[in-house]
């Protein structure tokens, strides 16, 4: 793949592309109407997802950031709270469409 980008360098990068992290986190903080479940079937990724890859940047970096700290970061509060709040019961059939095409990360 050519990379799109106009010529920058590896600090303006890495900036832009914090951003856009960012600006995803904050929209999915938002849209607390959309479950993670419908994320999954639809993307194969979700907000838990998102959590171990921001712990395995980290530890890529030699930060610890624990599974809560991860989810935490994503969700804009304790994961529990998040759930107790916005999480709904997933319907039978995005139960079973979860499982036939469940992601492998």
């Amino acid at each position: 793949m050519t990379d799109p980008l106009p010529p920058v360098d590896d600090a303006a990068r890495t900036e832009i592309e914090a951003a856009v992290f960012r600006r995803m986190r904050d929209h999915l903080m938002a849209r607390t109407d959309v479950q993670n479940i419908d994320m999954m079937n639809l993307t194969g990724f979700c907000r838990n997802c998102l959590s171990r890859w921001w712990q395995d940047a980290a530890a890529g970096h030699g930060v610890t950031v624990t599974k809560d700290q991860g989810r935490e970061i994503v969700y804009g509060e304790p994961y529990g709270d998040w759930c107790d709040k916005h999480q709904t019961e997933a319907s039978p059939d995005k139960q079973t469409a979860f499982e036939k095409n469940r992601p492998d990360h």
